[in-house]
């Protein structure tokens, strides 16, 4: 844009220079190492395939998640990625940096995977009410379908679960719990909590349109896995917002606090109508999370359920949180149970389940 000085001469504007990001060392670090292994890989034949994740939107918008990982070629269409265990989901190789076509509602749009190889993506797109599905690619992959939920402008109500000893049981120490899920247990070594699937299945019958959001600290390696977990044990479908591990551009490690914290101030923003029944559990940080949540966005929460852990799994959780405060200071109720049953009868009472029949 031309400026006219004091002396009447027009010069051009030096355009804004945009500053150079500096990379945390340790994250250059497994930058470099994923350079390395991805070389290795590729001259072994791999293929970057779209792992496709599922999503939600609203009106006129929905949210992508899915990961790009290099696999054989004969497995291209991501079976055999989907079915990895243990420590193989682990050891998969991220490509970053690659594009992917996103093809929904008779539309194209290309984004790129970011450095852990995850696509996060907002894209602006309608789409009917409920479960869809789009498609997925990279230029040299075949096209993978992912489901996506759009929330009808008409529900009220929705849906966040923790998943760590709040829809499953795990009963280890936490510094290990990251580990032991990643790297030995698939999904039908996993215990669930007792009545906690009927539970969330009663509240999405009981409210038709209900979005249902599982909110984990867990890596992304691990959600082909915990997809199966949820299915297997039936509960309700829905997204699964997690997070990635290893350094972050600016700190060496990331914080599960904070992944929380802010996907549940941005559902705010997406659906700022609805109130959320937030579930977690008293061994790790969601009764202070869901406590300054509900304080910040008191319209936008329900009700808030903690799951009690029982005193062998407080323990190796590193004993109860101690949050005096809560949701102190709103209207928001708060329930504690030891398990789903307790939980539905309590909401029940509230009347946001409905009463047995007899």
């Amino acid at each position: 844009m031309a400026r006219k000085p004091r002396g009447g001469v027009l010069r051009e504007e030096s355009p804004a220079v945009e500053p150079i990001q500096i990379l945390h060392r340790a994250a250059r670090i497994e930058d470099a190492f994923h350079a390395f292994r991805e070389g290795r890989a590729r001259r072994r034949g791999l293929r970057p395939t779209v792992i496709p994740y599922a999503g939600y939107g609203g009106k006129g918008w929905t949210r992508v998640l899915c990961r790009v990982l290099l696999v054989k070629p004969a497995k291209r269409d991501g079976t055999r990625v989907r079915n990895v265990r243990g420590w193989r989901s682990f050891t998969s190789v991220p490509v970053n940096e690659v594009a992917v076509t996103i093809i929904a509602g008779g539309q194209e749009f290309h984004v790129t995977s970011d450095r852990g190889g995850v696509v996060d993506t907002r894209v602006e797109v309608d789409l009917p009410f409920g479960w869809n599905t789009i498609q997925l690619k990279t230029d040299d992959s075949p096209t993978v379908d992912a489901p996506i939920y759009v929330v009808d402008p008409k529900v009220r109500l929705g849906m966040v679960s923790d998943i760590d000893d709040t829809v499953m049981v795990t009963a280890l120490p936490r510094p290990f719990l990251a580990a032991w899920n990643t790297f030995v247990l698939d999904e039908h070594a996993r215990r669930p909590v007792a009545g906690m699937a009927v539970l969330y299945e009663r509240f999405v019958r009981a409210h038709p349109g209900t979005p249902v959001i599982y909110l984990s600290t867990g890596a992304w390696n691990v959600a082909p896995t915990l997809t199966r977990f949820l299915s297997r044990n039936l509960y309700p479908a829905g997204a699964m917002l997690l997070t990635d591990w290893g350094p972050t551009s600016d700190r060496l490690f990331r914080s599960g606090r904070q992944h929380k914290q802010e996907s549940l101030d941005r559902l705010a923003r997406e659906f700022p109508d609805i109130k959320w029944l937030l579930i977690g559990d008293d061994g790790q940080h969601d009764e202070e999370l869901y406590g300054d949540f509900a304080r910040k966005h008191e319209s936008n929460v329900e009700a808030v359920c903690i799951r009690q852990l029982s005193t062998g799994e407080a323990v190796f959780a590193g004993g109860r949180s101690t949050v005096e405060e809560r949701g102190d200071g709103t209207n928001v109720h708060w329930l504690y149970a030891q398990d789903g049953a307790g939980l539905s009868d309590q909401l029940t009472e509230l009347g946001l389940l409905p009463t047995y029949p007899g």
